[in-house]
């Protein structure tokens, strides 16, 4: 295989990856699970992406569409091509002010296509948590709502047209069609229909299909049509109230559009591609609809309540008064950001110790106008007795308000130990009417978990992202994981709600779908899959075929988190490996320029993700988790005595744990090894405060000088060279079995003052990891 990525490697205008550091780095997204791919591709051109179709259909493999990496189903892991658009396809193509629309690739961040839209006075509504690195591709692939999706709606709502890649590599253009123009797509008539529609399986008429692409409109167009199928879809699929529904694929959407609808809009497949998380085809544009800037004044209504269900109760009247957001954060959430440097001042609206804060925002075209609106709602909850607290935010500082909620995911990541918020049951949406009643008996489902689960977000679309609090090291806790998620699907579907509300599927919820849309839908999803997907090349195990949400975690069950020596203090973390793992792997750090704070520099520089914050923080899990297996077949000439020889002189200097030593005495022992999975990346060592940079930077080149001259040399690692493979290896790192030198007491003596406590600066998404240089 290795001898055919290269061959693939340098056909490519792009990029190829398949060593062991950035196969590791794409192993996990911002959800809960893990998986090696086989390799990493940064396309370049449609000819590149039509080159890694074929290659995987040739090698029975797969690819995983990616852009910033920041999903919560797990929908960017798997063991095939993870092919990352973020950094060639992210441009904005073509806008038509007058008509209200623009076209991008998929790689577009999100906030920076408002930035540039904002010019025209335009605005593309839907806005995530992660709007300052969420990419489009990534938004329709989830079908994102975010918090003003009861004014702006879903992404779906605003894809008009879609340029994609099939799975035969054929190009398409995907959007409305009148009913002769869908007749064209499926080479047929009106009457070929009809008589379609007596097959006992209408797939049996698409033998003599043209193309894949008319293949695909005929098995929507028959299936669809047929009484029975349209039963099960009503039945079965979430209430048609719930705009927030993105469970499976969206067939029930479908059903609301011509030809079955004859009310309903021209029937286009950007319904269904919305939502499909990459398995159907993959996204080369995306046309866009976009509406003016919304009124520029906003105040917000920060409402306090002493417990969830008054708040879930206050959530009802305040959507009466029809706000722009209405956004729920408890306070769990509230309590995370006190000790977070960053967080911390966007705390100043809290009064007391509440339960639930209720984040309530209107914009008007005045200041007064918009204090006016809030008012009106204080004035109703008070009346019906609700809430104890009401300040209003002012525009300039509205932003701190909404930033602190936003950061709710990773703040509630940066807890110490093993046990985080995870997120499975995150993403459940109901009718916002049944939402009191909803939250009520979810609470108390928790409770019989023994669980004090964490509420926040989007309260006034009837979805809540809640998250329990795990140890997926632990074997109860892991039981719990599935009986949570198991308990919590029963719950969903006796409410007729669904269990995606703008996260998506993936893996986390992909094993529920058959109990929540019914066996007879669940079918007729995979035949959808078969369709488009033949040799199952785009994206498998994901809505439809998916393993179990309980397989391929990051973390093994009964996992011994190592003690770690280090110079400097990360106890505040439960020791060094904790402090990796902090980092959930959301992707704060892949922000750019347009939105602000300092991180990340060296990614913003490159755009390449191993140059992330993220990055590194998997690289440290990875390398420093007892059941890592990268690296494991290079073998070690008597490691232990080495080690502790070693171990002695880096406790005087850098503090090296025995892992990242074992990991470089491999390095240094194999210098020149070409290893089948590409070689091993030493990892970022700790750098220890009280030297200078410039005696730090003198001493290192005393030490490289004395390597070239073959003199013994002291152990020194900087931020440059860490992505060294074995064949490159330099030869002033290869001294790790050699005696101790004045190099290396020279450094000691320039790294000895006594530890300190590392400094947390917010982080939220392992952004305590700033010291690792």
């Amino acid at each position: 295989m290795k001898e055919k990525l290269q061959q693939l490697q340098q056909s490519l205008d792009g990029e190829l990856y398949f060593d062991a550091l950035m196969r590791t780095l794409y192993s996990t997204d911002a959800s809960v699970y893990k998986e090696m791919p086989l390799a990493v591709a940064y396309p370049q051109t449609v000819a590149d992406v039509k080159k890694l179709i074929r290659f995987a259909t040739e090698n029975k493999t797969s690819l995983i569409p990616r852009t910033a990496g920041t999903s919560l189903g797990g929908q960017c892991v798997g063991t095939g091509i993870v092919v990352d658009v973020s950094k060639h396809w992210n441009k904005i193509l073509e806008i038509n002010v007058a008509e209200r629309w623009v076209r991008v690739q998929p790689g577009v961040i999100r906030d920076e296509l408002n930035v540039f839209l904002a010019k025209h006075g335009l605005f593309f509504g839907p806005v995530t948590a992660t709007s300052n690195r969420a990419m489009i591709g990534g938004m329709v692939g989830n079908n994102s709502c975010g918090a003003t999706s009861i004014v702006h709606g879903t992404t779906r709502d605003h894809v008009l047209e879609i340029e994609a890649i099939l799975s035969d590599g054929s190009e398409v253009v995907f959007n409305e069609l009148t009913e002769k123009a869908l007749f064209d797509k499926m080479a047929l008539t009106a009457s070929d229909l009809a008589m379609a529609t007596n097959f006992a399986n209408p797939l049996d008429a698409l033998s003599a299909s043209p193309s894949l692409e008319s293949s695909i409109y005929r098995q929507l167009i028959y299936s669809l049509s047929t009484p029975e199928n349209q039963a099960n879809i009503r039945q079965e699929y979430p209430k048609a109230t719930i705009h927030r529904r993105n469970t499976g694929y969206a067939v029930d959407v479908l059903l609301d559009h011509r030809p079955f609808n004859p009310d309903g809009p021209d029937f286009n497949l950007c319904k269904l591609l919305s939502g499909s998380e990459g398995t159907l085809a993959f996204t080369k544009t995306v046309k866009l609809n976009v509406v003016p800037l919304p009124l520029p004044v906003p105040a917000v209504l920060c409402a306090h309540f002493t417990s969830l269900n008054e708040c879930m109760e206050a959530t009802l009247l305040a959507m009466q008064h029809r706000p722009d957001q209405c956004e729920l954060v408890d306070k769990i959430t509230l309590d995370c950001t006190r000790d977070n440097i960053e967080q911390s001042k966007n705390r100043f609206f809290v009064e007391g110790d509440p339960a639930a804060v209720l984040l309530v925002e209107f914009r008007r075209s005045t200041q007064d106008e918009a204090i006016a609106a809030a008012q009106n709602l204080i004035e109703s909850l008070q009346a019906a007795g609700m809430g104890y607290a009401f300040p209003i935010v002012r525009a300039n500082r509205a932003g701190q308000v909404w930033a602190l909620r936003n950061a709710g995911l990773g703040v509630m990541s940066n807890v110490p130990g093993d046990a985080k918020p995870y997120s499975f049951v995150e993403d459940t949406a109901v009718a916002l009417e049944d939402l009191p009643a909803y939250i009520r008996e979810f609470d108390a489902l928790m409770r019989g978990f023994g669980q004090s689960a964490v509420y926040y977000a989007h309260a006034g679309a009837g979805e809540l992202h809640v998250k329990p609090v795990l140890n997926l090291k632990n074997a109860d806790d892991m039981r719990q994981f599935r009986q949570i998620a198991e308990a919590s699907a029963h719950l969903v579907k006796k409410y007729n709600g669904s269990l995606s509300g703008e996260h998506g599927d993936g893996r986390v919820r992909g094993e529920f779908i058959p109990m929540m849309l019914g066996e007879a839908n669940y079918q007729l999803l995979r035949s959808i899959k078969k369709t488009w997907d033949p040799n199952g090349i785009f994206n498998p195990g994901k809505i439809t075929d998916a393993p179990p949400m309980d397989a391929n975690l990051r973390y093994e069950i009964g996992e011994k988190t190592p003690e770690i020596q280090t110079v400097m203090d990360f106890s505040d973390a439960g020791g060094f490996l904790h402090m990796a793992e902090k980092c959930n792997g959301s992707g704060d750090c892949r922000r750019l320029d347009f939105a602000g704070g300092t991180m990340c520099p060296s990614y913003r520089a490159t755009r390449d993700e191993k140059d992330t914050t993220r990055a590194r923080a998997n690289a440290l899990r990875e390398f420093l988790s007892p059941q890592s297996t990268v690296g494991s077949a290079v073998p070690v000439r008597n490691p232990q005595s080495a080690i502790r020889n070693r171990r002695g002189r880096c406790q005087k200097g850098f503090g090296l744990v025995p892992k990242l030593q074992r990991l470089h005495l491999r390095m240094s022992q194999q210098r020149g090894h070409d290893d089948d999975e590409g070689g091993v990346h030493a990892p970022i060592l700790p750098k220890a405060r009280g030297a200078s940079e410039g005696e730090v930077l003198r001493a290192y080149r005393a030490d490289e000088r004395r390597a070239v001259e073959g003199a013994p040399v002291g152990q020194f690692l900087p931020n440059q060279f860490i992505h060294k493979q074995f064949g490159e290896a330099h030869r002033g790192y290869c001294a790790a079995t050699k005696p101790a030198s004045a190099g290396d007491h020279h450094l000691a003596k320039l790294v000895q003052p006594a530890p300190r406590r590392a400094e947390n600066h917010g982080a939220d998404q392992g952004q305590g990891l700033f010291l690792l240089r």
